[in-house]
């Protein structure tokens, strides 16, 4: 991992994100992880804290805004063809569970030892979501798929 240790959770949320951020663009990158892969986990996540704040706003009798419940709209090729076109059993015996497993164990071990919070810890996770999705909409053929994730200059 990058740096010296995980933040504590006493450390200010934005250098907890900050670190979970670092952290994921540098193994995505070290390991050219393709975007199908590391979308595979991210939606683990999202899904997992996402029910969890649905939850929580149900007991308390309040609601999420739409930018943490679903997926934030992005600019896709209508003409793309589509995940259905493509023999998804090859594509998922195509996938390296090992390095899965590692972004997994990652992300998991930085958000219980900083104790991130849930609300910006989604919002960072939407983010890598949408530049994800983007990329997938933009896949000509299968192939595609398993390119390695790509970042913006400023992510």
């Amino acid at each position: 991992m990058e740096g010296d240790r995980v933040p504590s959770p006493e450390e200010p949320v934005e250098e907890r994100l900050l670190f979970l951020q670092e952290n994921m663009v540098s193994f995505v990158n070290q390991f050219s992880m393709p975007v199908i892969e590391v979308s595979l986990v991210l939606s683990k996540y999202i899904r997992i804290i996402l029910d969890s704040l649905l939850e929580a706003a149900e007991t308390e009798d309040e609601s999420l805004p739409q930018n943490l419940v679903e997926a934030w709209p992005i600019d896709s090729n209508p003409d793309a063809p589509t995940i259905e076109s493509y023999p998804l059993d090859r594509l998922l015996g195509s996938l390296d569970e090992d390095r899965m497993d590692i972004l997994d164990t990652l992300i998991r071990s930085i958000l219980n030892e900083s104790q991130l919070p849930f609300v910006p810890t989604l919002t960072l996770l939407r983010e890598w979501e949408s530049l994800a999705r983007t990329q997938l909409s933009q896949a000509g053929s299968p192939g595609h798929l398993f390119s390695p994730m790509e970042f913006p200059e400023s992510f």
